[in-house]
């Protein structure tokens, strides 16, 4: 998915979404989190780095 479309899903900056993706964002906000987990329909911890592989 692009970061335009993600946008788009989510009302998020895109440079923000972009920060997060290259990890440069280490903690944001939980509702954010969860916006894009379910834009992405995924699991919050899979964007989080903290879901176990």
């Amino acid at each position: 998915m692009s970061l335009r479309t993600l946008q788009q899903l989510t009302g998020l900056d895109r440079g923000y979404l972009s920060r997060m993706e290259r990890g440069l964002i280490c903690r944001s906000a939980d509702h954010r989190v969860r916006t894009i987990a379910d834009a992405l329909q995924v699991k919050p911890a899979a964007i989080t780095q903290e879901e176990k592989t």
